[in-house]
């Protein structure tokens, strides 16, 4: 777990998604092999693809090693102390492990060592995107594939206006045809498009669950008037 930890962090300066970092990351080690589009960015990206050669053959190495070494330190001891103390250090030791996996201390720490690395061993422009997008306050990065009863299905984004919620539709996946990132007012969300948005995960969740009624309209302007209330009391803060 914290070999792919720090697998996982490594992939994620390199501008993989969170859980898609730690998915891939865990297939490398145990050697599962699963086929997606993911694993095809990481095959054609070398940072990524030098990662994921290191963590395989890591992980080939651990678990024999831990087998090994649990195996040891109860099989070759004869005395009940010198087991005991074995169990003793096993335990303080996944006590320890198990911290440091947890503890969002080591993840500063490492993110750090292993972004001073990256850019010192690797041409690339190394960002912590869940920093630069203030993920942690509230704000996510999300993805749903649109459905003809949808409320977003069939409009363009100027009628959506979701701007005034608060929401940024940062790229469009069409099928058929090409990425749109970063797309105008004028262009329509078809049922079947997948749509990436980022903004405050409460007005995501409720933009998702929106189907095409009158519902939606009423929670449209009830989230832009909160929007704008949210505004307006930043705005009084930052003034006074």
């Amino acid at each position: 777990m914290m070999v792919t930890k720090v697998a996982t962090i490594a992939l994620i300066h390199t501008g993989l998604s969170n859980h898609g970092a730690r998915f891939q990351a865990r297939s490398a080690y145990t050697g599962a092999g699963f086929t997606t589009s993911e694993s095809e960015n990481i095959m054609s990206h070398p940072v990524r693809r030098k990662i994921i050669y290191n963590l395989m053959l890591i992980g080939n190495a651990g678990i024999v090693t831990v087998m090994s070494s649990l195996i040891l330190t109860f099989v070759l001891p004869n005395t009940l102390s010198s087991k005991l103390y074995g169990l003793l250090i096993v335990v303080l030791g996944m006590g320890f492990l198990w911290w440091a996996i947890k503890s969002k201390w080591v993840d500063r720490g490492l993110s750090k060592l292993i972004r001073r690395m990256l850019k010192k061993y690797a041409k690339l422009d190394v960002l912590d995107y869940a920093a630069v997008l203030h993920l942690k306050d509230d704000y996510k990065v999300s993805e749903k594939r649109i459905d003809a009863e949808d409320w977003m299905a069939n409009k363009t984004l100027k009628e959506l206006n979701l701007r005034r919620e608060g929401i940024t539709v940062l790229g469009i996946d069409r099928i058929g045809g090409e990425y749109i990132g970063s797309p105008t007012g004028s262009f329509a969300i078809l049922p079947n498009d997948v749509i990436t948005v980022y903004g405050k995960e409460e007005v995501i969740k409720n933009i998702y669950a929106r189907k095409n009624d009158f519902q939606a309209s009423v929670a449209h302007k009830e989230f832009v008037e909160k929007e704008e209330r949210r505004i307006e009391d930043k705005e009084e803060k930052e003034n006074q």
